[in-house]
């Protein structure tokens, strides 16, 4: 059987155990109302509040059992306990495109931990795959729908996410 765990950071856990929270106190409990008091209004064949009710209940049901199986099945990869020279789940790595000479910084995180306006991106991205075992002066080559893109790793960091 595959390994069925989620890397993902304290941070990332911490979200999903907010969410489910979220979803138990707060969201469910308002879902269940909103469908009593759809009840209220009689034929159920044509009310249109019921059935979104129900709808939401069953949207609502869905993102419980996937935050509960995500945590239970949680592998918690602290980036500010890691030390290591190469990239790795965690790592926070400065990169230089070579065509435009920009710089870029990604956080290589888990999957529902993604947040591009921060740089975190996902461990299953391509450019995550292509940097995974690089160290600080490695050049790696990113291949691209557009044609073939040449990154150089400048700075590997193991932190905290913000």
């Amino acid at each position: 059987m595959a390994d069925d765990s989620y890397p993902m950071t304290p941070k990332g856990l911490d979200a999903l155990k907010a969410e489910l929270k979220q979803i138990k106190e707060v969201d469910r409990p308002q879902n269940v109302k909103d469908i009593e008091e759809a009840l209220e209004h009689g034929d159920l064949r044509e009310n249109a509040e019921y059935h979104a009710a129900k709808e939401k209940q069953a949207e609502l049901d869905a993102r419980m059992r996937f935050a509960e199986y995500r945590i239970s099945r949680a592998k918690v990869i602290d980036p500010a306990k890691m030390n290591s020279e190469k990239v790795a789940f965690g790592a926070t790595i400065k990169v230089l495109d070579m065509d435009t000479d920009k710089e870029e910084t990604y956080a290589i995180v888990g999957e529902h931990e993604v947040d591009i306006d921060k740089g975190h991106i996902s461990f299953k991205s391509p450019i995550a795959r292509a940097m995974m075992g690089k160290e600080e002066g490695d050049d790696f080559t990113l291949k691209l729908p557009k044609g073939d893109r040449e990154f150089e790793v400048v700075s590997i960091e193991y932190k905290a996410l913000e």
